[in-house]
């Protein structure tokens, strides 16, 4: 049987943050503030998320659906851009964001839903919704990450992909190491978690299939199944991403140009 938890015990839980917020600000660490922010929108949008899966386990509509499906594809490309150290320029940065994500997460997640999970209909909300958040969330890490590298490394090298340009280098091969870092960025958190995954860590669908008295071997196989599927997405994402901002990097003659990626080209 699933054990019900009180606001009681999550009241114990908060202190422990509460704690951390506390203990770090004694030692002049500056994440206090956003420490506190980031478990309150937690709170309350957990809270939320709950009123509104509940409607939608009941509902049939596919364009509800469909409906909420975009809107955590574009809460997830803000998310992407406002981590970013260099922001990028106007909607197009969240073109980028938005559509690798769409490419990656909501794609992979129909191609389950129709071919390995099979539900009846196969938009089933109690299936659809947590495997594309899921896929969000850990996409969403992996491509701000290999993001941010990137423009990161570009802006910071950029005499020496100028060099390379003179000295005859296309603007592909001009920048080939420094994309092939920020994909080895992007990828790393997805690729600690399978190598750990089962010897370090119990991963969170898992675990939350045998608490609920799930048989253990059927949660480890869905376990399996998300993992692939979040891995395939980062992937994904990530080079679509890295491929779109490289391309942007750089104008029609291959001239390198950060006016038509970045903000402010001068912080």
């Amino acid at each position: 049987m699933l054990i019900e938890l009180s606001f009681l015990d999550l009241s114990l839980a908060a202190i422990l943050v509460l704690l951390l917020g506390v203990f770090s600000g004694i030692m002049g660490l500056g994440i206090t503030r956003q420490l506190y922010v980031a478990a309150i929108r937690t709170t309350v949008q957990l809270l939320l998320i709950g009123l509104v899966l509940k409607t939608l386990f009941s509902s049939t509509s596919v364009s509800f659906i469909v409906l909420i499906a975009f809107i955590m594809i574009s809460v997830a490309g803000w998310e992407i851009l406002s981590r970013q150290q260099r922001k990028l320029k106007g909607w197009w940065g969240f073109g980028i964001s938005a559509g690798s994500l769409f490419v990656s997460s909501f794609i992979i997640t129909l191609l389950c839903l129709f071919t390995v999970i099979q539900a009846d209909p196969w938009y089933s909300p109690q299936y659809a919704i947590p495997l594309l958040g899921m896929l969000l969330g850990n996409t969403m890490t992996g491509i701000a990450l290999g993001m941010d590298r990137l423009i990161q490394d570009a802006w910071r090298q950029r005499p020496v992909i100028e060099q390379r340009l003179m000295l005859g280098q296309t603007a592909y091969e001009s920048i080939n190491d420094i994309r092939r870092e920020a994909m080895r960025a992007g990828m790393i958190p997805i690729i600690n978690s399978m190598a750990a995954a089962g010897l370090v860590s119990l991963p969170g669908m898992m675990t939350g299939q045998i608490l609920a008295g799930a048989a253990p071997v059927e949660a480890v196989k869905y376990q399996i199944l998300i993992m692939f599927m979040i891995t395939a997405g980062t992937g994904i994402g990530v080079i679509s991403v890295l491929w779109l901002i490289s391309k942007r990097l750089f104008d029609e003659r291959e001239r390198l140009c950060f006016r038509r990626l970045l903000k402010n080209i001068h912080a």
